[in-house]
C-alpha cells in the first residue's frame, strides 16, 4: 500500500476534488472526473492534478487531527460504533486494520490517517514531476504550482513521520521517523526557495513553519528557531472546508464533535482556567461546552469543543500559523527569549502574560508543552508532543470498560505490510 500507481491503475485515474478551497483559491478549478492515462501528459490538466493533490492533503490533515485527538486523549469515544472505539483505547489489531480514507460521509465513525496522507504524498510528488516536464507557456502558474506541491508534500511527510512508528515510501523498505522528517525538511527547503523567488509570502511562511516543525522533530533547535522567528504575526494557512455539499468537503471534527455528538472532550481539557487570574477566568484557547446531556452512545457525558464551529462544517483548521511558530521558537530557545515568545502568543489570545522569571530545564519544558497543549488544542499536535517527549498515555479502562493498550505511535497498517514485499515474512 505504498501508493505507487502501477500501469494497470493508470488506465483510468479518478481525481475526486473533495472541495476544500485554499486561501489563495488555487484549488478553485474544474473537476476532471475520470481521466484516461494517456491524458495525464496533457498540460491543460496540470492545475486540476495539483488541486486534487492538495485537496487530498487537506483531507489527510483533518483525518490526522481527528484521529490524533483520540489517540492523545483529547477526545473520548462517545458513540456506539465499534470501528471508532479502538482509537480511544488504542487497540493494536483494530488500528492496523484501519488505514483510513477520504471516502466518508457525515455519519462515518471510522478513523485513520495513513492512506489519505500516503495518497497525498504520492499525488503531490507525482504532480511535481509532471509539472517539471512542462513549460511555463503550457501551464499558467506552473512555478507557483510546483512550489505548492513541495510545501504541501512536506506536510504529508511530516504528519506521517509524527504519527507512525515507522514508514515506507513507494513500496520501499522501512525507514525511521527521523528519515521521514529529513524528507519533509527537504520538501520545505525547496518550497522556501521557490516561494521566495515567486514572492508568495503565504506559501513561504507555510513552508517556514513546516520546516521549523520538522527541525524541531529532528532536534535541530537552532534551525527550528531561525525559521520560526521569520514568520510574521497573524500568519495562518488553513485547510478550508465548505458546508452543505459533499460530506468530504466539510470539517470532519465539527461533524464528529458537534453535528453527530460522536466524540466528547476528555476531562483534562474541560474547565481550564488561566492560572493566577482572580475568579478562575476560563482559558479562551480551550473552549469547551458542557452540553449537560449524554452523547450519541447514551453513556458518555457530552463536552463539545468550541474551537471549530464558527462556520459549522465549513470552519477551517490551521495547517501552519504564527502562533505555532512562536511556540516552536519558545521551545527551541528557552530562557527569557522563550518566555517572551510564549507571552506574545498569550497576548494575541487576550490571556495575561507570565510575569514570573523564566523557569529553567524541565520546568520550562513543562511550561511550553502546557502552552502548546492549550494553544494547539484539537489540531492533532498534542499526539506528536506526547511521542516526542515520551509523555504517559492514558492507562486503565475506558468508561465503557475497554482496557487501554500500550500502543503509542501507529504501526504500519496490514494493507501495507501484506502487500509491500519488504515486509512479507
Amino acid at each position: 500500500m505504498s501508493f505507487r500507481l502501477h500501469s494497470a491503475r493508470r488506465t483510468v485515474l479518478a481525481f475526486t476534488l473533495i472541495g476544500f478551497t485554499a486561501c489563495d483559491k488555487i484549488l478553485d478549478v474544474e473537476n476532471p472526473g475520470s481521466v484516461p492515462a494517456e491524458s495525464l501528459i496533457d498540460p491543460t490538466l496540470a492545475p486540476a492534478l495539483a488541486a486534487a493533490a492538495m485537496q487530498t492533503l487537506q483531507c489527510g490533515v483533518i483525518q490526522y487531527a481527528a484521529t490524533a485527538s483520540m489517540l492523545s486523549g483529547e477526545e473520548l469515544n462517545a458513540n456506539g460504533f465499534v470501528d471508532n472505539h479502538p482509537w480511544e483505547w488504542r487497540g493494536v489489531v483494530e488500528i492496523k486494520g484501519a488505514p483510513g480514507n477520504c471516502n466518508y460521509g457525515r455519519g462515518t465513525t471510522a478513523m485513520g490517517f495513513y492512506t489519505p496522507l500516503q495518497q497525498a504524498r504520492f499525488q503531490l510528488d507525482d504532480t511535481f514531476d509532471r509539472l517539471d516536464k512542462f513549460t511555463d507557456a503550457e501551464v499558467p502558474n506552473r512555478l507557483s504550482l510546483m512550489a505548492s506541491m513541495r510545501a504541501y508534500g512536506g506536510y504529508a511527510l511530516l504528519l506521517l513521520g509524527e504519527g507512525m512508528c515507522e514508514m515506507t515510501v513507494d513500496n520501499g523498505p522501512s525507514i525511521t521517523r527521523a528519515a521521514v522528517y529529513a524528507l519533509a525538511e527537504a520538501r520545505f527547503s525547496d518550497a522556501i526557495t521557490r516561494a521566495t523567488a515567486l514572492g508568495d509570502q503565504s506559501l513561504l511562511n507555510m513552508a517556514r513553519v513546516g520546516r521549523a516543525r520538522a527541525r524541531l522533530d529532528l532536534k535541530n533547535l537552532p534551525g527550528a528557531a531561525a525559521d520560526a522567528a521569520l514568520v510574521p504575526a497573524g500568519f495562518v494557512r488553513n485547510a478550508e472546508f465548505s458546508e452543505g455539499g459533499a460530506a468530504q468537503r466539510e470539517n470532519r471534527i465539527y461533524n464528529l464533535t458537534i453535528r453527530n455528538e460522536y466524540l466528547s472532550v476528555a476531562a483534562p481539557y474541560r474547565n481550564l482556567t488561566v492560572n493566577g487570574v482572580p475568579g478562575n477566568v476560563p482559558d479562551p484557547r480551550v473552549k469547551v461546552k458542557d452540553a449537560a446531556k449524554r452523547a450519541n452512545d447514551g453513556i458518555t457525558p457530552l463536552f463539545q469543543q468550541q474551537k471549530f464551529i464558527a462556520q459549522t462544517g465549513g470552519t477551517p483548521i490551521p495547517i501552519a500559523s504564527w502562533a505555532e511558530a512562536q511556540l516552536i521558537l519558545a521551545e527551541a530557545t528557552g530562557g527569557q527569549a522563550g518566555l517572551d515568545a510564549i507571552n506574545r502568543v498569550r497576548t494575541a489570545n487576550a490571556v495575561p502574560v507570565i510575569t514570573d522569571p523564566a523557569p529553567a530545564g524541565q520546568a520550562f519544558t513543562d511550561l511550553v508543552l502546557e502552552e502548546r497543549r492549550r494553544q494547539l488544542f484539537s489540531e492533532g499536535q498534542r499526539y506528536g508532543d506526547m511521542l516526542r517527549y515520551n509523555l504517559p498515555f492514558v492507562k486503565g479502562t475506558t468508561i465503557k470498560g475497554n482496557t487501554y493498550s500500550d500502543l503509542t505511535c501507529v504501526p504500519l497498517p496490514d494493507v501495507e505490510t501484506r502487500n509491500n514485499p519488504n515486509f512479507k515474512t
